[in-house]
């Protein structure tokens, strides 16, 4: 069981699937909490369930991390509040299934903004406030995806190979700081994520594999507090990740491309 912190714990794309069960866990453990999400509804019913259901603070925000200035807005938000802040999960995001030349140029790009580029704004705004607490957790999520090139994923693998590499430098940058700085990365989890991202094709043999988002979420945020660089939940996905890693890129490239063109 994590001791409680000091501060609150900022989690965007909290409405849904593994944000969701993040925000659900850390009010357990006694968590005060800012919820970001792009459905205020969501946040809303959220928000009343964990304010019943525990003794905790919370306060939330709708908004849409693909439009540009969201980062800030965000964080003038947390500001206006003047609240500390010791937990930042930027776990928002989505995928986009299809060849790359396929898929509409602006949808992709609108998914680079929320995975790639909101995050990274995100970070680089809460860094100084995570600096003022004596111990400080950033959690950025990736995904299996970010280990390898995934054909008829081009854009969205690529993303999540970005926050993985990202997420390892910046742990470097601050491990004389008291942030430390994870990333987890799961693999398919039952969030709705492949309807989504137009894998409906897929929804089945998916079902097959995946992982619920209160398993992903706890294995996360065990890793992230016993500051872990590197979370894989599941057996099978830690195994994935390995064999990546040993085999031919072309090699791994063809299974993927096999799988997902299924």
């Amino acid at each position: 069981m994590a001791i409680r912190m000091d501060g609150y714990a900022l989690i965007t794309g909290a409405g849904k699937g593994i944000g969701r069960s993040i925000a659900l866990q850390l009010a357990q453990k006694g968590h005060n909490l800012l919820l970001v999400s792009r459905s205020e509804s969501d946040l809303k019913s959220l928000a009343t369930q964990l304010i019943t259901d525990h003794e905790i603070k919370i306060e939330y925000l709708a908004i849409d991390l693909s439009v540009n200035g969201a980062a800030l807005k965000i964080f003038n938000w947390v500001a206006s509040l003047t609240v500390p802040i010791s937990i930042l999960i930027n776990n928002a995001g989505h995928g986009l299934w299809g060849d790359f030349e396929a898929l509409p140029l602006d949808g992709q790009t609108n998914m680079m903004q929320v995975n790639m580029n909101a995050l990274v704004e995100l970070s680089h705004l809460f860094i100084p406030l995570l600096k003022q607490q004596k111990q400080a957790h950033l959690l950025n999520i990736a995904s299996t995806a970010a280990y390898q090139s995934v054909p008829v994923l081009a854009v969205y693998s690529a993303t999540k190979a970005f926050v993985l590499s990202f997420s390892r430098a910046l742990r470097y940058e601050l491990k004389d700081s008291p942030i430390a700085v994870s990333c987890l990365s799961p693999g398919p989890t039952d969030t709705g994520f492949a309807k989504r991202a137009g894998m409906e094709a897929l929804a089945e043999l998916a079902e097959k594999f995946n992982m619920q988002a209160d398993d992903v979420a706890r294995i996360g945020l065990k890793g992230m507090f016993n500051k872990k660089a590197e979370i894989v939940p599941g057996l099978l996905n830690r195994l994935s990740v390995f064999g990546v890693r040993h085999i031919p890129k072309s090699f791994s490239e063809r299974i993927a491309a096999n799988l997902y063109k299924h």
